[in-house]
C-alpha cells in the first residue's frame, strides 16, 4: 500500500508546479446535519479530490490546521511559516461510512512513512495527521494504526494524532482545485495518479 517515491528528477519538474494555482468558488450548501473529521496527508488539492470520491462524503473543505496563527494565508502555510497543515474537512454521513471507513481512505491515499513529505511537497505544512475530535474517534485511529504495524502493512507510520482545535478554511481558489483545472502540470502528475491509486485499493468504498 506504500505509494511510490518519486524520483529526485520528476522532483525537480514537479516543484516548478507544486500546490499552489488559482480556481473559482465552491458551493455554500449546508452541511449541518452531517458529521466532521479532519485530516492532513499532503497537498490538500488531492486530499480533497480522494473523499470526496467516496460514497457517504457529501463535502471536502480545503484548509489549514495545527498551527497557531490565526486567520492564514496560503503563502503563509506553504513558507512553512505558521505550523499549520494543509488540511481537509470532511462533511460526511455516518449512516454510509463511518470514521473508520475514514481511516482506511486516509491511509490507503498516502505515504504514511514519509516524514514531513508527501511525493514532490516537502515540510511541515505537508505533514501526516488525524485531527481526532473526542476520545471516540481518538481511540478508533490508535487502534487503527496499532493493526496496520502489527499486520506489517507499514514498517512505521509517522502520523501524528492530535486533538483537533481549529480549522481555518482555505482561499477559494483552492476550493474544488483538481476538478477545476484537470490540465494543471501538478494535477496531471501528481493529483490524478494518487487519485486512481487510491480508487484502486478501494473500489468498495467510491460513489457509484
Amino acid at each position: 500500500m506504500i505509494l511510490r517515491f518519486i524520483s529526485l528528477i520528476s522532483f525537480s519538474v514537479f516543484a516548478l508546479f507544486s500546490c499552489g494555482q488559482s480556481s473559482p468558488k465552491k458551493n455554500n450548501k449546508d452541511y449541518s446535519s452531517y458529521q466532521k473529521a479532519y485530516f492532513a496527508s499532503g497537498c490538500f488539492w488531492c486530499v480533497e479530490a480522494v473523499y470526496e470520491s467516496v460514497d457517504g462524503v457529501a463535502e471536502a473543505v480545503s484548509g489549514y490546521s495545527g498551527g497557531k496563527e490565526k486567520n492564514p494565508t496560503y503563502n503563509q502555510v506553504s513558507a512553512g511559516e505558521t505550523g499549520h497543515a494543509e488540511s481537509v474537512l470532511v462533511y460526511y454521513d455516518s449512516s454510509v461510512v463511518d470514521y473508520k471507513d475514514l481511516l482506511r481512505v486516509f491511509f490507503s491515499s498516502h505515504d504514511p512513512t514519509t516524514y514531513h513529505q508527501q511525493g514532490p511537497d516537502i515540510g511541515s505544512q505537508y505533514r501526516s495527521v488525524i485531527f481526532y475530535s473526542n476520545k471516540n474517534e481518538k481511540t478508533i485511529a490508535e487502534g487503527f494504526i496499532d493493526s496496520l504495524i502489527r499486520n506489517k502493512v507499514f514498517s512505521k507510520i509517522t502520523t501524528d494524532l492530535v486533538p483537533f482545535n481549529k480549522f481555518y478554511k482555505a482561499e477559494e481558489y483552492h476550493q474544488d482545485y483538481k476538478k477545476i483545472n484537470p490540465n494543471n502540470p501538478y494535477v496531471i502528475s501528481v493529483s490524478n495518479p494518487r487519485l486512481e491509486d487510491f480508487k484502486k485499493k478501494c473500489s468498495d468504498l467510491l460513489k457509484k
